[in-house]
């Protein structure tokens, strides 16, 4: 490593590592920015300010994060396992789903600074983590067909060219070397979108006149709403963003044999736990720290820390730059879905990759936790919207989603029906 954790390199390198880890944070945030924004709002100005907020929460919970909380050079970017619990609970409103994410985060902020985190996390055994990792890509492919079949005039067009895009963006992994690998997304959107607008034609980006006044009232949620039933399934949803920090924390800390590790779990579980509750009182989806750090680190030899504090810098300084977030909210939807696709096979490929490495699948009843916890997931995602409406309504927000649903199944089945006695 030419710099470690605890360096802080010269100013002029400092910048440019904090470009290239900007460079890679960018994807992730407008992919999710752009598509829960067109969930939740139709006017293009509501949709630029969500994205906004999106890039002010991300850039700060990063300096936060590397400065005081897990200590590590992480890229962190909004949660895709909030946008399952965001898209199951898009009937009970903008502030009942914000509010529920505030309290799921105060619940992780209270796991990890109370100490009872260690004790929950023996609840995560390899089985369940594997499941956990399998069930996103599985339980956001509704959302993901919404984006690829947009344009029903388009129908198969947009099938081969999702599929085009896919291809391309699995070569580039694949040729590419270093940073420039690590920037795959990024060209994706690029290409694909400029490829698109070359076959169609170029959207008319308007230009978003916000004023002060409409922007400061509007920079927090004005009121909030708490549903039981939401927050009960949301709180699920945040038992597996735990899974994820986890993960990240512990894979780059591993990497560079950090000390104090538990203490870097606990600030860095916390931290983001705080941050959610910030994000969901700003209105936006909460956010955790992605695993492909380690590539990153591993690509430019640089570990250090500090770097990320210009990266996190200039993610808050384009949520001033309302025109140019502008220009993102006319992404076309084809390129996000395909997008989803690719980043989601990743996700399926780390479940994957874990079930054989930690031995999760041993014989037939372990096979049987994981594979009918998918199953009842993938029947709720595809239930008729009809048998969703007759589910009573204060437990519809846990009974109609398939994530919430695959996890109670995998946790029945794992620590009640196939329980393995200690030995």
């Amino acid at each position: 490593m030419k710099y470690k954790l605890d360096d802080r390199p010269p100013m002029l390198a400092s910048l440019l590592y904090g470009l290239q880890w900007w460079i890679v944070s960018l994807p992730c945030i407008i992919i999710m920015g752009t598509v829960i924004g067109k969930m939740h709002f139709t006017e293009v100005a509501d949709q630029t300010l969500y994205m906004q907020k999106l890039f002010a929460v991300t850039g700060f919970t990063t300096i936060i994060q590397v400065l005081w909380g897990h200590r590590l050079p992480l890229v962190i970017g909004p949660a895709s396992i909030l946008l399952i619990g965001i898209t199951a609970s898009l009937s009970a409103g903008v502030s009942v789903i914000y509010t529920s994410i505030i309290v799921g985060g105060l619940f992780i902020a209270l796991l990890a600074f109370s100490g009872l985190l260690s004790k929950v996390r023996s609840v995560f055994t390899e089985r369940v983590v594997t499941t956990i990792l399998i069930l996103i890509p599985f339980t956001v492919m509704p959302t993901i067909v919404g984006l690829v079949f947009d344009n029903e005039n388009h129908t198969l067009f947009n099938f081969f060219y999702a599929f085009a895009l896919i291809i391309l963006l699995l070569l580039c992994n694949k040729w590419l070397k270093g940073v420039w690998k690590s920037t795959t997304v990024l060209w994706g959107i690029i290409i694909g979108s400029l490829a698109y607008f070359c076959i169609f034609q170029f959207p008319d980006i308007g230009s978003i006149d916000h004023s002060k006044e409409s922007v400061l009232n509007s920079i927090f949620m004005s009121s909030f709403s708490f549903d039981a039933g939401t927050i009960l399934a949301f709180i699920f949803c945040f038992f597996a963003l735990i899974v994820n920090e986890l993960g990240s924390i512990e894979s780059v800390g591993q990497m560079l044999k950090a000390e104090g590790m538990e203490r870097r779990i606990k600030y860095g579980v916390g931290i983001s736990g705080l941050s959610s509750m910030l994000s969901g009182s700003m209105g936006v989806i909460g956010s955790v720290d992605y695993s492909m750090s380690t590539g990153v680190i591993s690509s430019t030899g640089c570990a250090s820390r500090y770097t990320l504090v210009p990266a996190g810098i200039g993610l808050m300084l384009c949520a001033l730059l309302p025109q140019a977030v502008n220009m993102l909210n006319h992404i076309p939807s084809i390129v996000m879905g395909a997008l989803f696709i690719y980043l989601m096979a990743g996700q399926l490929s780390s479940g994957f990759v874990m079930m054989m490495n930690e031995k999760a699948v041993m014989g037939y009843n372990d096979g049987i936790v994981i594979g009918l916890s998918i199953m009842i997931a993938i029947l709720v995602s595809i239930a008729p919207e009809s048998a969703i409406a007759q589910i009573p309504d204060l437990v519809r927000p846990i009974l109609g989603n398939s994530f919430v649903m695959g996890v109670i199944t995998v946790m029945l089945l794992e620590h009640v029906i196939f329980r393995k006695k200690k030995v």
